[in-house]
């Protein structure tokens, strides 16, 4: 799919008013960024969010509790524009009122993936950029992604990862960023979840740790010296049912024995849980906090 980049084309050269200096942190920097949509927004500051694309409610929760503190503080959200996390983040900082950055590994004038399509026009229209190292008009190529991610890692100076399994192209972007010496935040998830096993090793390794909203706004205040201006939101309803899901996504009969409560009755409250949008089916026959029960919870660690 092509894009109408509303923005115009755009091509910096190393050598050009504009570029982004901390890309010469990389070992081999581009020589040329090519771009639609507002090129200043890469001289602001940026974090950079980043996460599962197989993403659970949990992840795609955190994803946009981070996504709309990060540009409540006025900085600049950088991703792939890839499905579950990352497209999660761009869209709370739009919502927000932020800016967004997203680099493609095609083209900067095509979109991928399809399902991404209002951010990338969006930034395209000037409420940011999309930027690639790549050919005009090219689509995904495999070889292209892993640089990709080492531009993601470099533009910003802090790199949050809002859910990650230990195999990832989210990895990936984890490790380029620590070996640029970048600041890495990482949420904690399930110890029973796959896809937070690689954000829980990351904080086991050194990342700073962000279990909560004050959490991320004390970080952001610290690391780039700007405050947040408008307050975190309120908790929604809560309950040893929720918060149960929230530690382990589980089936009604597993959830009523860890309660100790009838099934019938735990089955009564799911049904009105999800009637309310406050917990979803999963595939498996699990349940789970929907991604708005999460983040109106306040706290993005497990319990």
């Amino acid at each position: 799919m092509t894009m109408v980049a509303r923005g115009g084309r755009w091509v910096l050269g190393r050598k050009d008013e504009g570029y982004p200096p901390s890309l010469e942190l990389l070992e081999d920097p581009p020589e040329e960024l090519r771009g639609i949509g507002d090129p200043s927004a890469l001289g602001a500051p940026c974090i950079s969010i980043i996460g599962a694309r197989r993403a659970t409610p949990y992840g795609i929760a955190v994803a946009e509790i981070a996504g709309r503190v990060a540009a409540e503080c006025g900085l600049t959200v950088v991703s792939g524009g890839a499905m579950g996390c990352d497209c999660a983040a761009l869209r709370a900082a739009a919502r927000s009122g932020g800016r967004c950055v997203i680099v493609s590994g095609c083209g900067a004038d095509r979109v991928y993936p399809a399902s991404s399509s209002d951010m990338f026009e969006r930034a395209a229209a000037g409420e940011g950029a999309v930027i690639s190292l790549e050919p005009w008009g090219q689509g995904p190529r495999r070889w292209a992604f892993p640089k990709r991610n080492r531009i993601i890692a470099a533009l910003s100076r802090c790199v949050l990862i809002a859910e990650a399994g230990v195999k990832s192209g989210t990895m990936s972007t984890a490790d380029a960023a620590v070996e640029m010496g970048r600041t890495l935040y990482a949420v904690p998830g399930s110890i029973f979840s796959p896809q937070s096993a690689g954000a829980n090793t990351l904080i086991a390794n050194g990342a700073a740790i962000i279990s909560s909203e004050v959490d991320l706004e004390v970080r952001i205040s610290y690391d780039y010296g700007c405050l947040r201006f408008v307050g975190a939101q309120g908790p929604t309803p809560s309950g040893r049912i929720l918060s149960a899901l929230t530690a382990n996504p589980m089936r009604p009969d597993d959830l009523a024995r860890a309660l100790g409560e009838d099934v019938v009755h735990v089955l009564n409250a799911l049904s009105d849980y999800e009637l309310q949008g406050l917990v979803v089916h999963l595939h498996d026959g699990r349940f789970s906090p929907s991604a708005p029960a999460f983040e109106g919870q306040g706290t993005i660690a497990t319990g």
